[in-house]
């Protein structure tokens, strides 16, 4: 019943600049020791929908590379999300890089049509849960958070929890992050899991104010840590024995 240390990387993303986000993002990491290592959606460019200079090909991407390398470096997982064109569609794609370099993905499925997200993205079709060192986890991306029902957790044929933690990496919009902040807590409640969210500070060339507010809340909706407008690295313990004795206690999810 191994607990695991995760660090939620909120960083001030620079606008459509790849090379100055992963220094900023090593400079950020360097003393972190962990377990996962989470970071901000599109992590190395901001929530840019320039697919044609930015996204980079799924079969030879120098930013997934960038991950394998400080995953294995920092001989942690590390999720996050970044723009990807494969077989001629581009994503928004979640990656959860092992440190041996094995890589899960997850297309973000509810695209944000509010700011085009939709015309310049194709939506992905399915859900992803990772198992990592006994644990299992749901990758989400930001405008995911909405749609409850694409992440219903239920109880599986052998009694267990389909997942036990929710990952959520997002650019959230600071006039926005009282929606944030109750769905993220909305979400721990009705699945009885953890939820992660990790967003960015800073503002865009859009002109839009990130406060942050990267949080970690357990499953009985308890909010254990929040931090808004600053860089920061939160690292923070998800305790499998504190899960398991609320499931048990209230076990809600039985009935779904």
């Amino acid at each position: 019943m191994q607990n695991l240390t995760i660090s939620l990387v909120q960083a001030n993303q620079i606008w459509e600049n790849k090379a100055a986000n992963l220094a900023n993002y090593e400079r950020l990491i360097q003393n972190v020791d962990a377990d996962i290592i989470v970071l901000p959606e599109m992590f190395q460019t901001g929530f840019s929908m320039n697919t044609a200079e930015l996204a980079e090909q799924w079969s030879d991407s120098p930013s997934l590379s960038w991950l394998r390398a400080m995953a294995s470096k920092k001989s942690a997982a590390i999720y996050t999300s970044l723009m990807i064109i494969e077989d001629e569609h581009h994503y928004n794609r979640g990656v959860f890089v092992l440190p041996s370099g094995e890589v899960y993905k997850y297309d973000k499925r509810k695209t944000f049509s509010l700011a085009s997200e939709n015309i310049h993205f194709s939506s992905g079709k399915e859900p992803t849960i990772v198992e990592y060192l006994d644990w299992k986890f749901q990758l989400q991306i930001c405008y995911d958070l909405r749609f409850p029902e694409i992440m219903r957790n239920h109880i599986q044929p052998n009694q267990l929890p389909a997942y036990d933690v929710l990952l959520f990496v997002a650019n959230w919009p600071e006039k926005r992050i009282s929606h944030w902040n109750a769905l993220l807590k909305a979400r721990a409640i009705e699945n009885q899991c953890f939820v992660v969210g990790v967003n960015r500070v800073g503002e865009d060339a859009k002109g839009l104010s990130y406060s942050g507010a990267s949080q970690l809340i357990n499953a009985l909706g308890e909010e254990m840590n929040r931090s808004e407008h600053e860089e920061i690295v939160i690292s923070l313990i998800l305790n499998k024995k504190e899960l398991i004795e609320t499931q048990k206690t209230l076990p809600f999810l039985k009935d779904c």
